[in-house]
């Protein structure tokens, strides 16, 4: 036998011993709404072997089946109604080896009282269910956002909201919020464990994949300009003129990932809030030639009269879109699962958000992203998955 070959048997077998032996975990992270938007960006990131903390074991929580798009991720995927308190205890208390809980999850009822009824529902029965259970448990991740600055969607414009940019330090607004809700139970169910540290991560406009996603601006974006290419018409921008050209921040969904997970592991994070934005500014004109170039439409930008929506332009599209699924093979979906035509009425309609991510940095957090590619990063990634053409 040659030097080589038993040399390569050798490595071979080492390799095989070491897939085979119990693997130690430093961290047990539970990420709750892993299928959203920052919830698969922390599957993606979580169990790469250079994460600080590591090396993890992630649980992943999530109310539909494990989708396709989701699989590859190393997690154990554990689906889970956690609007339901008697599910939540079963399905969760049961994990008694977690350490961090990433809490990314919200769903959206038609007020913002049912709001925050139902999204402090959910994560009481989340904390309820792991902080009593897991005796080494020791930081709660909170992901709420940029409206705690300006109002919840329903009474945007009509309540006095804070002016840009947004602070960490400034009161809360005189308003129902769930963000508020969700708030008050972290503080009041953390403060019954001793030495349990929490954070609290506030992003805006989040650029990622996920189609399950009830706020993804990047899907809506894609089947837009999709259906504009595939009709042959001018990609209009759909919003205010001053949305148009006013400054705006958006956040990364692998930015805010990577700050949850910062958070979770410096010590000097515990128990502050953080907003979570790119760290640069654009005007949507300077994104909307980005977005063109990428569907190779020419014809596209601002124009004058009555605002254009999409919620009223894309509600007769679906067979045009179903059209566009079996010409590119594309995974069969909903036209309305993929856009969210309400929240980009929303993005588009003139609220100005620019925050500070002064704080985080003076805590020690100093990731970005150039908005422009993550634009374009977004885009590449729910067209490998063949979401959009």
């Amino acid at each position: 036998m040659s030097w080589w070959w038993s040399g390569a048997i050798g490595a071979a077998k080492k390799k095989l011993e070491e897939d085979e032996a119990p693997r130690i975990y430093h961290s047990v992270g539970l990420i709750v709404g892993v299928t959203g938007i920052v919830g698969n960006s922390l599957a993606e990131i979580l169990p790469l072997p250079d994460t600080p903390g590591g090396r993890w074991k992630v649980y992943g929580v999530a109310r539909r089946p494990r989708p396709s798009w989701n699989a590859d991720h190393p997690i154990e995927y554990i689906q889970c109604d956690i609007t339901d308190p008697n599910e939540t205890q079963s399905k969760l208390s049961v994990l008694t080896d977690v350490t961090h809980i990433f809490y990314v999850s919200w769903t959206k009822r038609p007020t913002e009282a049912e709001n925050c009824e139902v999204n402090g529902a959910m994560l009481r029965n989340v904390l309820r269910a792991v902080i009593p259970n897991a005796p080494n448990l020791r930081h709660v991740s909170l992901q709420t956002g940029g409206k705690h600055y300006v109002g919840p969607f329903d009474l945007i414009g009509k309540v006095n909201s804070h002016e840009p940019p947004f602070t960490e330090d400034l009161p809360r607004l005189d308003a129902p919020n769930f963000y508020y809700t969700q708030e008050d139970i972290l503080f009041e169910e953390t403060g019954k464990k001793e030495g349990l540290k929490w954070s609290i991560h506030r992003p805006e406009v989040i650029f990622g994949f996920s189609p399950y996603s009830s706020m993804n601006i990047i899907g809506s974006l894609c089947v837009y300009a999709a259906i504009c290419k595939h009709e042959g018409v001018p990609l209009r921008f759909p919003g205010t003129k001053e949305v148009w050209e006013d400054y705006y921040v958006v956040s990364d969904a692998d930015l805010i990932a990577e700050q949850h997970i910062w958070a979770a592991v410096d010590p000097y994070a515990k128990n502050e809030a953080f907003n979570c934005s790119n760290g640069d500014v654009f005007r949507w004109k300077q994104l909307w030639k980005v977005l063109a170039e990428q569907f190779g439409i020419e014809e596209y930008g601002y124009e004058e009269g009555p605002r254009l929506k999409l919620s009223e332009l894309m509600k007769d599209k679906g067979p045009v879109w179903d059209e566009i699924v079996k010409l590119n093979k594309l995974e069969a979906t909903n036209i309305d699962e993929v856009g969210n035509w309400w929240f980009a009425d929303f993005t588009f309609g003139g609220i100005r958000i620019v925050d500070s991510m002064n704080k985080a940095k003076e805590h020690g957090f100093f990731g970005f992203r150039n908005t422009k590619n993550s634009l374009i990063t977004w885009i590449d990634r729910t067209r490998a998955f063949k979401i959009v053409p």
